[in-house]
């Protein structure tokens, strides 16, 4: 597949007052066109400033950033601008960044249309077809205060690909909205993402956008940190664009997920924080190749011993490859006392 995002070791960092706040610091990340991808993550874990990067909003400072074959970091302002407008839709969780109230849906609709330079009759035209795809075209001249939040999410929808953009980025566009309304949200994703060829990221903290979408990647301290792929089974692969026939019961597809870490270019690896607790590990490692792959054994941990540290990697390894109980180590002091009888 092709990539449409490509980000390698991205560093944002802002300034605040005298203090330097770094929001990203070496992130990658490769999005293959086509995909619709979750990030997930922490407050301040950088997530929000990634889809302002992607998005043209802000510039890195300094690595590589690539979208649809242009580098984001070296267009002039007027690019950006273009960029902006020809190649991006957003979608916000409020509304009101979305929708201008004192416009009508249809007016709303047609408002990016207007400012790309767009004749009256491509734009009545193009407006109709993406009220349709939100199947909101009946109420096109209704205001906000007449329409739901569901609604207006939807409008909102219809406004990010009114520039008829190739990357969708929301942000928590089902924070405020009931589960109704959200799986509506969702759902239209797809549709339009095979409709229009569109590449989507969502950033969320919702766990339906979680469930539904091609992969998650969490980001933890500005660095990716782990994904979590979606894999449906042959099943489902062999009905895609071979439907049954009406009225016959279709069956329930097979979903799994997979979770992996994610090591950056220079090969570092964030470890989960409930695996650092429940194997104790503290800010040094010891590495060890082994016939199944690379064992890690923590060392020096405070509040444990390091041969009790070590006992309890082992036990686990134990019990996974061989499940054979763990063996207690003897501590130094009674192996001493088995020498001198």
């Amino acid at each position: 597949m092709e990539a449409i995002i490509t980000c390698e070791n991205l560093v944002k960092i802002y300034k605040v007052a005298d203090l330097e706040v770094v929001a990203l610091q070496g992130l990658d990340l490769i999005v293959q066109r086509g995909e619709m991808l979750g990030i997930v993550g922490a407050s301040g874990s950088g997530k929000s400033t990634l889809l302002n990067i992607l998005g043209g909003l802000d510039r890195p400072s300094a690595g590589r950033v690539t979208v649809d074959g242009s580098d984001l970091l070296k267009l002039s302002n007027k690019a950006l601008d273009s960029y902006r407008r020809t190649r991006v839709g957003f979608l916000w969780q409020q509304t009101a960044r979305n929708l201008i109230p004192y416009l009508t849906a249809m007016e709303n609709v047609q408002l990016p249309m207007t400012v790309a330079g767009m004749r009256n009759k491509e734009k009545a035209s193009w407006a109709k077809e993406l009220l349709d795809a939100v199947s909101l075209y009946d109420r096109r001249n209704h205001h906000l205060t007449q329409l739901s939040g569901g609604e207006q999410q939807r409008i909102g929808i219809a406004v990010a690909l009114a520039n008829k953009p190739t990357l969708l980025l929301g942000d928590e566009p089902t924070g405020e909205v009931d589960t109704a309304a959200a799986q509506a949200v969702l759902g239209i994703f797809h549709r339009l993402r095979d409709q229009m060829d569109l590449t989507i990221l969502i950033v969320t903290h919702d766990p339906r956008v979680a469930g539904q979408v091609d992969r998650v990647v969490a980001i933890r301290d500005g660095k990716t940190s782990t994904e979590t792929i979606r894999q449906v089974s042959d099943l489902e692969h062999a009905m895609v664009g071979d439907r049954p026939p009406e009225g016959a019961e279709c069956p329930t597809p097979s979903v799994t997920y997979h979770e992996y870490i994610v090591l950056d270019s220079a090969g570092r690896l964030q470890i989960p924080r409930e695996y650092l607790d429940q194997y104790a590990i503290g800010d040094r490692v010891q590495l060890e190749p082994t016939d199944g792959g690379l064992l890690i054994q923590p060392i020096g941990c405070s509040g444990r011993s390091t041969d009790d540290s070590l006992l309890s990697v082992e036990a686990q390894v134990r019990r996974l490859f061989h499940d054979e109980p763990p063996k207690p180590r003897k501590s130094w002091l009674t192996r001493l006392r088995g020498r001198t009888r």
